[in-house]
């Protein structure tokens, strides 16, 4: 959901990687749902394995509670959101978490942006 919202709100001034460190086979239903209550398509989307490669390619690393399994690199603006897991829950529970994911993603991105125009 942050990759989408990203994606969708910042347009190409950011460039979006997304990767979890145990993705599951496809994209949970109820957050495909909730997705696209806002307008958002992720029904083509496939859960991916995070690597060391992007980790190493990005600026901002978001996190969601990867622990010890997420590579550490110096330099690198680490951001490790507590959410509730939307894994297994029906779409009722998936758009709280959708709308807070939606509101770190909005001040992500004015910070990004404002960090550029500096």
């Amino acid at each position: 959901m942050a990759a989408a919202y990203l994606t969708h709100l910042a347009g190409d001034a950011v460039e979006v990687r997304s990767a979890g460190s145990e993705p599951a086979d496809r994209v949970n239903p109820a957050v495909v749902e909730a997705m696209r209550e806002e307008g958002i398509d992720l029904t083509a989307e496939t859960p991916k394995i995070l690597t060391v490669d992007a980790v190493r390619a990005s600026d901002v690393v978001i996190t969601m509670g990867c622990g010890d399994t997420c590579p550490v690199f110096p330099g690198k603006r680490y951001l490790d959101w507590k959410l509730d897991d939307p894994a297994g829950q029906g779409v009722e529970a998936v758009r709280p978490i959708r709308d807070e994911i939606r509101t770190r993603i909005q001040t992500l991105i004015t910070e990004l942006l404002d960090r550029e125009c500096s």
